[in-house]
């Protein structure tokens, strides 16, 4: 049974998650293996503990209205 782990910054919505469950189980239907065989286990981790480049991901972030 596969079991998908999926790291992730936080910020998309319960429904886009929902929508990426439904397409990488989907995913392993196309193969062969059977939908209830398939895990997945999302991870969300804050902006401000994700970094790129050496500099932490929340700094990317453009205030509203800029």
């Amino acid at each position: 049974m596969p079991v998908l782990i999926v790291e992730m910054q936080k910020g998309p919505s319960l429904e886009q998650k929902k929508q990426l469950v439904k397409d990488l189980t989907q995913a392993f239907v196309k193969i062969g293996v059977p939908a209830e065989a398939v895990q997945i286990i999302v991870r969300e981790t804050p902006k401000n503990c994700w970094a790129e480049s050496g500099e932490l991901c929340a700094d990317f972030e453009i205030p509203p209205g800029a």
